[in-house]
């Protein structure tokens, strides 16, 4: 069995220039996990909702602090203002364009490969989708890993 007879030809993507919120967007209307990025009908990076999640990730401040019994009063205020300095690093997060979290490394495969061949290409490199793309390198569909598992139950 090929790729061509268990992909999506119906692909959600989004250019370079999209913002993230937008892309956060696409994949929850979609539900989907991931898309591909796509310029002038070629791909030119993947984003994950895993890229997304770890904008998230909000530095840890060094150490052990316990407060004097003055400082009592200035823990609450502190506590308070790291959290409009987070709700301000989301906000800009969203608005930024996906290309600054975007993987630029994206593996592709051919339609005309067997998906025993997609197989092995997720697998070896732990991904969960491979854009399909023509000889000219244009996007012509997307094949998950459910995709291959629901090609397999057809057999």
């Amino acid at each position: 069995m090929d790729v061509k007879d268990v992909m999506n030809p119906n692909v959600v993507t989004c250019s370079p220039d999209t913002p993230i919120r937008e892309v956060a967007t696409l994949l929850k209307q979609n539900s989907i996990s991931g898309l591909p990025v796509v310029e002038d009908g070629e791909v030119v990076g993947i984003v994950s909702e895993g890229d997304i999640l770890r904008l998230l990730e909000i530095p840890k401040h060094g150490g052990l602090w316990l407060p004097s019994p003055f400082e009592v009063i200035e823990v609450p205020i502190r506590e308070l203002l790291n959290w409009e300095e987070t709700k301000n690093m989301l906000e800009d997060i969203g608005s930024k364009p996906v290309r600054e979290i975007m993987k630029r490394s994206v593996y592709t495969i051919s339609p005309e490969r067997s998906i025993e061949d997609a197989s092995s290409i997720i697998s070896r490199h732990r991904i969960n989708r491979l854009p399909v793309v023509d000889e000219d390198g244009q996007l012509v569909g997307i094949v998950t890993r459910g995709d291959i598992i629901a090609g397999l139950g057809q057999l």
